[in-house]
């Protein structure tokens, strides 16, 4: 498909740029902890330049070190230190075409003391965030004033290092985008109050910055199109804010959504379709005449195009889609579309920074390791490699060997690819993971991976090939606890439920175990009209996943009726009856039931038989995914990927 609005040059202001393609401002965790761009975080940003982005806006930038630190490592364009790195910065993007701004910003009450040597974090006014949990302090009138000018001194740093504009960040919560709302400004004095007190702030930097820097250094706001709160930001106030943006000389404004109260809205999980807030782009394209870029959750380059048609926005911010495959736009615009490594909307990327660490991609195991992982080294020559195992382990371990010019020949038992991610995708909400599997196999597929489905080869078969190394990705183990009753026929896996794609209805089920795999059991029941319990030994559901994902696949449970019960230990079943221990009092509690289904984890298979005829038998053997270590899909590419390329 021909993509003529997508690769149609566009402009902000002065500058133009050579498609409508914007990569939006995403931490990552990758600069220096002085805060100069390392060679990590450039090498990271050249290659989406190099990918074909026509315009690409940093991560969070830093302007204070007192009270607005968003990360440990950062960068900021706080001192003239900062710039040399930002100019190499630059010039790396520019070589390849592409132009640049620098994200100021300041989280205010969306930060934590820790990031601070312990000082107490500031806002507006002093209202707790609810999902940080910590009081800020109310800044004074004067720490206002300074923290304009903060602003501007970042802006001339950008401006000195060649960087091409600066982006205002005030969306998500953070602190421009507090002054604006009027559920976190509160202020008695010139900065709060009114609509125009409200302004003030945002005012006095964009002001600042026209006068420092000049009339053709380019400024985009970024805003939230609805806080999705209630009190805050609504998309008719956004709207008067971007009139009045656009009345006093902004070049672009860049339309996103939510706060780190409304969560989901701010980073969608896999449950939000393409556009699903593309009103609210609309809703400010419609009253201004400057470029509007919006962030809809875009995935793939069909969509794109056709809400560039619709005239909803004039650039697409295409961010997580951007971080799964660097080439994303070259290879839209080359009719490579089947190609791109498909953002799965795991939340996967944004969960590594919360977590202090740096940003990762789940389906791009290269993500912020480009320079380690920069070229794949051509010499396999020829040489067989067998991998066992058709899962996401074993096809990114495929793909990468057959890059390295190896000859691979990939078992998988079932008829069909893709292992856990298969049965990911049978849920309600979950059909993208198909995508990922089709991507995966296509490029097997285009590099002549011999792929044998409904196979599992003997020991002789496997040395028929004569092979150089052998990749054992046949997946975990599912746990299953020898107590009373476990083998009654009403018992079965959740991995069998949505394997053999379970068709009962009007029954009563108990899903043991409330992970992932459980809950997204639970949910696939519970829409076929069941009534199912969710019982958990742990004191809370859902351990280990993510708070966003858990608010977004609870919240849906909850619709369904689905009753979740943490604190029950299973002990036994006894002719349809479960028998549960509440762990807080040790009490022993009868659940009636029609089927109960156990999601109990995984655990590896090192010490499976096959897996040690295969150590006794071959040479160069390697044991990846969940066969060695269960974790996520993550977990399961990164291993695949790392065994292959560093193959010897």
């Amino acid at each position: 498909m021909e993509y003529k609005k997508l690769f149609e040059k566009g402009s902000i202001g002065k500058v133009n740029l050579k498609n409508r393609i914007v990569m939006p401002a995403m931490g990552t965790s990758l600069a220096t902890s002085t805060g100069e761009a390392s060679d990590e975080i450039i090498r990271y940003y050249e290659e989406r330049a190099e990918g074909g982005c026509g315009l690409i806006i940093t991560e969070i930038t830093r302007i204070d070190n007192e009270t607005g630190v968003g990360l440990p490592n950062q960068l900021c364009a706080i001192e003239a230190k900062h710039i040399p790195r930002l100019e190499r910065l630059a010039r790396s993007v520019h070589r390849h075409g592409t132009k640049i701004f620098l994200q100021l910003h300041h989280p205010g009450r969306q930060s934590y003391s820790r990031l601070i040597e312990g000082r107490q974090i500031v806002a507006p006014s002093p209202i707790t965030c609810k999902t940080v949990g910590e009081k800020p302090r109310e800044m004074t009138t004067e720490e206002v004033e300074e923290l304009v000018k903060k602003f501007v001194i970042g802006a001339k740093i950008a401006q000195t290092a060649g960087i091409d504009g600066i982006e205002l960040h005030g969306a998500h919560g953070y602190l421009i985008g507090q002054f604006l709302s009027p559920l976190t400004n509160r202020r008695t004095d010139k900065y709060g109050g009114s609509f125009s007190n409200r302004m003030r702030f945002v005012t006095e930097i964009i002001l600042g910055i026209r006068h420092i820097c000049g009339p053709n250094f380019l400024i985009s706001v970024r805003i939230d199109g609805d806080e999705f709160v209630e009190g805050g930001i609504t998309h008719e106030e956004a709207i008067k804010m971007a009139i009045y943006l656009e009345s006093i000389g902004i070049d672009a404004i860049n339309v996103s959504s939510g706060t780190y109260e409304s969560g989901v809205t701010i980073i969608e999980p896999i449950s939000y379709k393409e556009g699903w807030k593309k009103h609210l782009a609309q809703g400010i394209k419609d009253n201004v005449k400057i470029p509007v870029i919006a962030c809809d959750a875009i995935k793939t380059p069909e969509f794109a195009e056709k809400l560039l048609e619709e005239g909803n926005c004039d650039f697409i911010a295409l961010g997580r889609a951007q971080l799964a495959d660097s080439k994303w736009a070259k290879k839209a615009k080359e009719g490579r579309e089947k190609e791109i490594r498909p953002c799965i909307a795991c939340l996967h990327c944004i969960e590594q920074l919360m977590n202090g660490k740096t940003v990762e991609c789940a389906v791009n195991p290269r993500l912020g390791y480009e320079n380690e992982y920069s070229d794949y080294r051509k010499n396999g020559e020829g040489r067989t490699v067998v991998v066992i195992g058709g899962g996401p382990a074993g096809m990114e371990a495929a793909r990468v060997l057959a890059e390295r010019e190896f000859k691979v020949v990939l078992f998988e038992k079932k008829n069909n690819l893709g292992g856990s991610v298969y049965l990911g995708s049978k849920p309600p909400c979950k059909e993208r993971l198909q995508n990922l599997i089709d991507n995966m196999e296509y490029q097997m597929r285009q590099l002549g991976v011999d792929i044998r489905l409904g196979s599992s080869p003997t020991i002789e078969e496997i040395k028929a090939l004569n092979p150089y190394s052998v990749f054992i990705a046949i997946g975990g183990k599912n746990i299953v606890p020898e107590l009373p009753g476990i083998h009654e026929k009403n018992v079965v896996l959740a991995t069998d439920v949505l394997d053999k794609e379970m068709d009962v209805k009007n029954k009563k089920i108990v899903v043991v175990g409330s992970g992932m795999t459980g809950l997204e059991t639970a949910e696939y029941l519970a829409e076929k009209g069941n009534e199912v319990k969710v019982v958990e030994m742990l004191n809370e559901i859902g351990p280990g996943v993510y708070r966003s994902v858990l608010y977004d696949i609870t919240t849906r449970l909850e619709k369904y009726g689905v009753k979740m019960i943490p604190c029950r230990k299973l002990v036994g079943i006894d002719n349809g009856k479960v028998n549960v221990l509440n762990t807080n009092n040790n009490e022993k509690i009868v659940m009636e039931t029609d089927y109960v289904v156990l999601s109990l984890g995984v655990t590896s298979v090192e010490n499976n038989q096959f897996v040690k005829d295969i150590q006794n038998n071959f040479n160069n053997v390697m044991i990846l995914g969940d066969a060695t270590k269960p974790g996520k899909i993550s977990n399961a590419i990164q291993t695949g990927f790392d065994l292959a390329y560093t193959l010897e």
